[in-house]
């Protein structure tokens, strides 16, 4: 059985033509790997449209909290009846 309660993993992601470290237990990463290959994109591409997203929030959280957000949300709306 995988160790789902891995402590968190420093990882370097760029946004933008900038560098930036986020630290995601190995779960939500593997997580936000499948989503981006799911979606066909480059992880770091699916990390700036995430990024985008929750500046636009009233209050936007770090950018590990929004993707443990963003990878709830999806895994909601799938799980959603149709």
């Amino acid at each position: 059985m995988r160790d789902i309660y891995h402590p968190p993993v420093k990882r370097s992601v760029e946004i933008a033509g900038h560098k930036t470290s986020i630290s995601l237990e190995p779960l939500f990463w593997d997580m936000l790997q499948d989503a981006a290959a799911e979606a066909r994109l480059p992880l770091n591409a699916l990390v700036a449209r995430i990024d985008a997203e929750r500046i636009e929030a009233e209050r936007p959280p770090g950018l590990a909290t929004a993707i443990r957000l963003w990878l709830a949300a999806e895994l909601a709306a799938a799980e959603a009846p149709q």
